[in-house]
């Protein structure tokens, strides 16, 4: 008796101890780790959120970019953490990935992550240049069943999201690209718009200035209903294959254990940042928008995401560089 009276005191005190944290929090700066180079767009939509949060809960948020290993070095530094709300990462679709990705798995997030919130999408998009010989999807798709892996296309990196959002899409239509890896978008781009390749997979921030300047041009969209960016581009979807996106997300997550009220505070005031006009347009600005929802919603999401990634590795044999 003496046993279990010990034991429910106990878990009465952490109770209560996280009760005082979350009515205390925050009371000191917090940090917001991104798992990619600052210029890109997690690191944008990190720092647009992390200026919001700042207003809101009156303490600075610093940003802190620790890009390598597929953002796993940075989920590392965050499941490392104390579990206190003050270490705070925005993730992207690696979050999902990176556990059948890489080998042995690099982390749990059932286990090492508290999901907060999820943020906004923007879009993967399929470019070529402007007199590039694809001008529409079907053309491209015409042309790969006649001739299997032949058509090139550049992407950020084996295991990237938009080498995933492609394989999506060759299983959905039935054919086979060939696929060349790059150290990141820009090079990619860079090839496209140089005649070395076809096609190029990448997230819409990337591409919208050489498209602006007329350099490229966009002949679909991943995301699940048209971009107001490019409103005139079809969706993958709306192209013969219903019910297709592949975007790409953004998210904001703890370590595990962050006590309940500090989540509930956290997730409040990232709501409110989606609703405000800096945010709407900052994402906007990049042909995304932003996804407001509770939090069980974003753990939903992210377990269906988690699945489905875990099929497409197993199946397409991804390898990440």
């Amino acid at each position: 008796m003496k046993k279990i009276l010990s034991t429910l005191l106990m878990a009465m005190g952490v109770i209560f101890a996280a009760n005082v944290m979350a009515q205390d929090y925050p009371n000191k700066p917090i940090k917001v780790l991104v798992g990619y180079a600052p210029g890109g767009a997690v690191d944008l939509v990190a720092r647009t959120l992390g200026l919001s949060l700042s207003a809101s809960l009156g303490q600075t948020v610093v940003v802190e970019n620790k890009p390598g290993a597929g953002t796993n070095i940075a989920v590392k530094q965050l499941i490392d953490s104390p579990s206190d709300g003050y270490t705070l990462m925005v993730a992207a679709n690696a979050l999902a990935a990176n556990m059948s990705l890489y080998k042995p798995q690099p982390f749990d997030i059932d286990k090492d992550i508290t999901p907060i919130a999820m943020i906004g999408r923007v879009p993967v998009v399929i470019a070529t240049t402007s007199d590039g010989k694809y001008q529409k999807l079907s053309d491209l798709i015409k042309a790969a069943k006649a001739n299997p892996d032949y058509i090139t296309y550049g992407s950020p990196g084996n295991g990237a999201t938009p080498h995933m959002a492609m394989k999506f899409f060759e299983q959905a239509a039935g054919i086979t690209l060939k696929h060349v890896p790059y150290k990141g978008g820009s090079p990619a781009i860079t090839d496209v718009i140089g005649g070395q390749l076809d096609l190029v997979a990448v997230n819409m921030l990337e591409v919208a200035p050489h498209v602006k300047s007329g350099k490229l041009k966009i002949i679909a969209v991943m995301s699940a209903k048209r971009s107001p960016l490019f409103p005139d581009v079809p969706t993958v979807a709306e192209s013969g294959f219903p019910g297709f996106e592949a975007s790409v997300w953004y998210s904001l997550i703890a370590p595990a254990k962050t006590p309940a009220g500090i989540v509930k505070v956290l997730h409040a005031q990232v709501e409110k940042a989606l609703q405000s006009k800096e945010m709407t347009e900052r994402l906007g600005s990049v042909g995304g928008e932003v996804s407001p929802g509770s939090t069980a919603q974003f753990v939903s999401y992210l377990n269906s995401e988690r699945k489905r990634y875990e099929k497409l590795v197993r199946e397409a044999n991804i390898q990440p560089d």
